[in-house]
């Protein structure tokens, strides 16, 4: 196949410009998306699912992930974490029925999990129905961590305390970049200093365990799924999500969660977990203060009692 003919298959994406101009255009993505499921004897259609950060497909009882060119690196950590993981955890997690390139762009195949995210039923779940979960999610969560931690070429990233050094040193500059108050800013370094993290053995994350990312039916969890950002590290790191998108607050739900991980919660736990919450890859405090409940006070401790609760 010529360089031509690849380019009538697939836009250019090797940057985030080029993959942010042409990532909802299924005008341009379609003709890729067909004749890649043609070689991998897929002859369902493919429908886009409408969220997520990259291109995902229903095809029958499957779903094609892919990965442009600026997210190649991506796919060997879904990959090689969904080979990880599968079968080992109380929550399913799809099985790879295939994976690799194609002209360029990259993908796997893999189950179809059952249910609804949760986040499109969460709002009306009554509070039995939610200590239930809670419990479901906690045990998952700590088998996830329990899993030996695979071999992954260049997984970023590659030493866990750099990386979290890295994110104190930038943690101010970020938060302020993201319209974070100026009086919060300055207290994020003596509060990070007085929050010792402590050096344990990474674990595997799956570090955005969040409604979006969690299926759900019938009073039960049915999927967990999008290891695309897998990192080893600390396993508090992964409690993060579920209290910012998840708990919102809620003592009762949050504090079960930790318990059926196997963790006796108390305010220092708390305290680590606020740091954990600014040095997240991912972490906009700016867009949490619009969407948590207020502290008492306006100080990086009393949002850890308030966010982080667990009674």
């Amino acid at each position: 196949m010529t360089r031509e003919n690849v380019e009538t298959i697939w836009p250019s994406a090797d940057d985030e410009e080029d993959f942010d101009f042409i990532a909802r255009d299924e005008e341009a993505l379609g003709p890729g998306v067909r004749a890649l499921c043609a070689s991998l004897g897929v002859t369902e259609a493919a429908s886009r699912y409408p969220t997520g950060s990259l291109p995902v497909y229903a095809v029958g009882d499957k779903v094609l992930k892919l990965f442009p060119p600026v997210h190649i690196d991506e796919l060997r950590v879904e990959a090689g974490v969904l080979a990880a993981v599968h079968g080992r955890l109380p929550v399913p997690t799809p099985a790879v029925h295939a994976s690799g390139s194609f002209e360029r762009w990259g993908y796997v195949l893999m189950d179809r999990m059952p249910g609804v995210p949760l986040a499109s039923v969460w709002a009306g779940l009554a509070r039995p129905e939610r200590d239930a979960l809670a419990g479901q999610l906690g045990e998952a969560i700590a088998a996830l961590h329990a899993v030996d931690v695979p071999e992954i070429d260049e997984w970023w990233p590659a030493d866990w305390s750099e990386f979290v050094e890295d994110q104190a040193a930038g943690c101010a500059g970020r938060q302020r970049a993201l319209g974070l108050d100026p009086a919060w800013v300055a207290q994020i370094a003596p509060f990070l200093a007085g929050a010792p993290l402590g050096d344990a053995k990474p674990v595997l994350l799956h570090t955005e365990i969040l409604d979006e990312h969690l299926l759900y039916a019938d009073g039960r969890l049915t999927g967990l799924i999008d290891f695309e950002p897998a990192m080893r590290g600390a396993a508090e790191y992964d409690f993060v999500g579920p209290a910012v998108f998840l708990a919102d607050g809620d003592g009762l739900f949050y504090g079960r969660m930790l318990r059926a991980y196997g963790i006796e919660p108390d305010r220092e736990l708390r305290r680590r977990l606020m740091a954990w919450t600014l040095l997240h890859y991912y972490s906009n405090v700016p867009a949490y203060l619009k969407r948590l409940p207020p502290p008492a006070e306006a100080s990086f401790a009393s949002l850890a009692d308030r966010w982080f609760a667990t009674s």
